[in-house]
C-alpha cells in the first residue's frame, strides 16, 4: 500500500448487535412459526446489524458499474472484440443494457465510470471519465497495472462510495464491464487461492472448447511468469486484474469501513471481494452475496470466502446484474419482517 492508499488500512465499522438481537426478538413474535420464511428471517436480521436499525429497509440502492479494457485482450481470450467495452458503456448510458433496466426498474441509483477503453466512447454526460489509460497492459508480458494506476482504480472505488454514502444508500452493488476480464479474474484468482486454471477458468462471454483451450495456456503463462514476485495480494491485483477489479476492491473496503451494507455480483465481483478480504478480512461481515455463477471458478472462490449466495438462477452476465435481481427479494424480506403483525397485535395464541 502506498500512501495515497493509506485509507485501505483503516478499521472496518462493527455491526450492531443490539440491533440484530431486536431484530431477531422481533421475528420471534411475528404470526408464524419459528423460522418459516427461512433465510428470508436470516438476511433480514443480518441487515438490522448492518444498518443499525431492527428495522431495517432496502428502498435506497446505489448501482455503480466500472468499466476499463484488458491488454489481455490481445490474446484473443474473448468471444467478444475489444470494441464492445466501448460499446456497452455508451449501451448503459443509453439504458439499454441489463442493469440500466434493472437499475431503473427499482428506482436505484445507476453511477457509470468509465476507467479507461482502448476505444474512445466519446463525451458521454452521465458517464464518469477516470481515465488512468487505454486499458490495462497485457499482463502476458508485463504487469497489468503500474503501481500508479491501481493506486487510482483503487481511489475511484473509495470516491464512488463516498458518493454513496453522501447519496444516504442503504445498499451498495458494484458491477463490472470489460472484455476479457473473466480472463484477469482467473488468474487473480489462482494466485490469490493458489489453484490451477482450470479449476478457475470458465468459458466467460462464450467461448468454445478450442477457445478456451487458448485461455487455459494463456493464463499458464501468466502465472509462470508472475507467480514468483507474489508476496501480497495487492501485487497479485497489480499484476494480473484490471482497472474495474481494482476499483471494486476499493469499493468494497471502503464500503465496510463506513458501515454500508454490499451486495456482490457474480464471479468476477466475487474475486474482487476475496481480494478485499485478503487485504481486510473483517469486511467479510458487510458482503452479501447474491447468487451462483455459472463459471466454474465461482464456486470454488464463494467456497474460499465461506459465503453463502442467496440465489442460483443461471446467470452469467455481470454489470452487477445478479445482485439487482436479489434486491426485491431483500426488500419484500424488509417488508415482511417490518409489517407483519405480532402475535400480540393480532390476538392470536402463541406456540404453547
Amino acid at each position: 500500500m502506498t500512501q495515497t492508499t493509506h485509507w485501505l488500512r483503516q478499521p472496518v465499522a462493527v455491526l450492531d448487535i443490539d440491533a440484530q438481537q431486536a431484530a431477531l426478538t422481533r421475528q420471534q413474535t411475528l404470526t408464524k412459526p419459528p423460522g418459516a420464511l427461512g433465510r428470508l428471517e436470516d438476511i433480514v436480521i443480518h441487515l438490522a446489524g448492518m444498518q443499525g436499525n431492527a428495522r431495517p429497509s432496502a428502498d435506497r440502492v446505489y448501482i455503480a458499474i466500472f468499466a476499463g479494457d484488458h491488454g489481455i485482450a490481445m490474446e484473443n481470450v474473448s468471444a467478444f472484440p475489444q470494441r464492445v467495452t466501448s460499446e456497452m458503456i455508451k449501451n448503459f448510458a443509453r439504458g439499454g443494457a441489463a442493469i440500466s433496466v434493472l437499475a431503473h426498474t427499482l428506482n436505484a441509483t445507476l453511477d457509470l465510470i468509465n476507467l479507461g477503453t482502448a476505444y474512445d466512447t466519446g463525451l458521454l454526460d452521465n458517464v464518469r471519465n477516470v481515465a488512468l489509460g487505454p486499458g490495462t497492459a497485457n499482463f502476458v508480458y508485463q504487469p497489468a497495472m503500474t503501481e500508479c494506476q491501481l493506486d487510482q482504480a483503487l481511489q475511484a472505488g473509495y470516491e464512488t462510495v463516498n458518493r454513496a454514502e453522501k447519496s444516504s444508500a442503504q445498499i451498495f452493488i458494484g458491477g463490472e464491464m470489460g472484455i476479457a476480464n473473466s480472463t484477469a479474474a482467473s488468474a487473480l484468482a489462482c494466485l490469490l487461492l493458489n489453484t490451477p486454471p482450470v479449476q478457475l477458468t470458465g468459458p466467460g462471454t462464450g467461448l468454445d472448447a478450442k477457445g478456451m483451450t487458448h485461455k487455459l495456456h494463456t493464463i499458464h503463462r501468466a502465472l509462470e511468469l508472475h507467480s514468483p514476485s507474489i508476496t501480497h495480494p495487492m501485487e497479485a491485483l497489480r499484476r494480473v486484474g484490471g482497472f474495474e477489479i481494482a476499483a471494486l476492491t476499493g469499493a468494497y473496503i471502503r464500503c465496510a469501513q463506513v458501515g454500508l451494507p454490499v451486495i456482490i455480483d457474480g464471479f468476477i465481483a466475487s474475486v474482487a471481494a476475496l481480494t478485499a478480504v485478503q487485504l481486510q478480512p473483517d469486511i467479510k461481515n458487510w458482503l452479501l452475496f447474491a447468487h451462483r455463477s455459472t463459471e466454474p471458478g465461482h464456486h470454488h472462490v464463494l467456497n474460499a470466502i465461506n459465503a453463502k449466495p442467496w440465489l442460483d438462477l443461471g446467470l452469467h452476465l455481470g454489470e452487477g446484474s445478479g445482485a439487482a435481481v436479489l434486491i426485491p427479494i431483500l426488500r419484500l424480506a424488509c417488508t415482511l419482517h417490518n409489517d407483519m403483525a405480532t402475535f400480540a397485535e393480532a390476538q392470536i395464541s402463541e406456540k404453547i
